[in-house]
């Protein structure tokens, strides 16, 4: 590679709010964002809310010409959603799926029933290895009453994790998508500290579009607006997040996003806005990381990530507790109930009573059944992030008593190091 290697990158990003029979104009927005796709012809485009088979596989054909290679990562029961689509050939892909992701029983919102991951690809470009994440986090849908909070915090480290764990030969790391989470959130910011990702909206120096570059804006046709009414200018939840390791450095010159309509139409391609950032990437020479400079401990921003996002799963672990406990009570009962009306039958004094409450009793037990195991199931998906954040924090109080507090680079060199001694 020559020292004055430099590449553009020109990356598209959009939750296309496609589910079938549920969208408005889906068919019609589909055609428009192909046609738009190929008119600008972005390095990569990376989509969130293609649900349907149908949907991914037309955008393929159409877009074909100039985006050759594409992939749709599916998982869940109806799918995760995730598609690329990109102008240069893609060598690896894999994707992981989030292992808390909602309630089954509430059908109304319905994140338990897709797939909600995280997709990977990696592209080789003039030598460069660049690792591209597509993801989509569990909607927020009461932010004063937020049943989720635990389960998108639990994401949110899965997340950085698969990150962390996936990239160490990468040059390049590029994360698009629907986060679903204010800049300030506690899962967003245990994402950025802990990756160490820049967020490609703070970092760029030509911004053009919606207020404060929010995503989901009141001028949106599609938007629920009532939803929106506590946040007169729109929130922002859809991310553009980079970063480049030791000998190469990236910038955003400049990002764009739209604003409630189509740039060509007028028309919205969804309910979300897209993103359309400009990305360049250089050798840089080596220097001193910025990282180096030594913190109190307490007072670190990672450290106190990391607190709180244990601190809030533990408040999820003992929640998921209090409702195994309670189905594995109603399942006693419904036991107890159902022997009851086998004493009844059997005696014949009350027969046709204790045959009629046989069913709803069978189906009390078995809902309970399910209800008890999936909270179970739930206890121990917190229960593992729990510990790996109990584990960090750990590790990081070691390092404090030894010396200097670790920075986020230097906690993962030590979590390197102990793998190693153990191989």
């Amino acid at each position: 590679m020559k020292p004055n290697f430099s590449l553009r990158l020109r990356i598209f990003n959009l939750n296309c709010w496609g589910i079938p029979y549920l969208s408005k104009h889906r068919a019609d927005r589909m055609r428009r964002l192909g046609d738009f796709l190929n008119q600008e012809s972005f390095d990569l485009a990376l989509l969130e809310e293609v649900w349907s088979e149908q949907d991914f596989q037309y955008l393929r054909q159409k877009l074909s010409p100039t985006y050759p290679a594409a992939h749709h990562f599916r998982s869940g029961i109806i799918g995760s959603g995730l598609c690329v689509f990109s102008k240069h050939p893609i060598q690896e892909l894999t994707q992981h799926v989030y292992t808390l992701n909602g309630y089954p029983y509430m059908i109304h919102h319905g994140d338990w029933f897709s797939g909600k991951a995280v997709g990977l690809l990696v592209l080789h470009l003039s030598g460069m290895v660049l690792n591209a994440y597509v993801t989509h986090l569990h909607a927020e849908y009461n932010r004063q009453k937020d049943i989720y909070l635990a389960h998108r915090v639990a994401q949110a480290w899965e997340l950085a994790q698969f990150i962390h764990h996936t990239s160490k030969k990468a040059d390049v790391v590029l994360l698009c998508g629907d986060l679903n989470m204010h800049p300030e959130d506690l899962g967003c910011c245990l994402l950025k500290e802990w990756t160490g990702l820049r967020d490609a909206y703070l970092e760029t120096r030509d911004f053009k579009g919606s207020e404060e570059g929010n995503t989901m804006v009141p001028k949106n046709c599609y938007v629920n607006q009532q939803e929106l009414k506590p946040f007169p200018f729109g929130v922002r939840i859809d991310y553009m997040l980079y970063k480049a390791v030791s000998g190469f450095y990236i910038s955003c010159k400049s990002l764009e996003t739209t604003t409630g309509n189509d740039p060509y139409s007028g028309t919205p391609l969804s309910d979300h806005e897209a993103l359309m950032a400009t990305l360049f990437v250089r050798h840089s020479p080596p220097q001193q990381s910025p990282n180096s400079t030594h913190r109190p401990a307490e007072r670190s921003p990672l450290m106190s990530v990391l607190k709180e996002a244990w601190t809030e799963l533990g408040l999820g672990m003992a929640q998921a507790r209090w409702w195994a406990a309670f189905a594995s009570y109603v399942i006693g009962l419904g036991l107890l109930l159902l022997a009851l009306l086998c004493v009844l039958a059997a005696g014949g004094g009350a027969r046709e009573a204790a045959i009629l409450l046989w069913t709803p009793s069978v189906g009390l037990v078995l809902w309970a059944g399910a209800f008890y195991l999936f909270h179970v199931q739930e206890v121990n998906g917190l229960y593992r992030a729990h510990a790996e954040l109990q584990h960090v924090l750990g590790r990081a109080r070691e390092a404090q008593d030894l010396g200097p507090e670790p920075q986020p680079a230097l906690l993962l060199g030590q979590q390197e190091g102990d793998r190693t001694k153990e191989q």
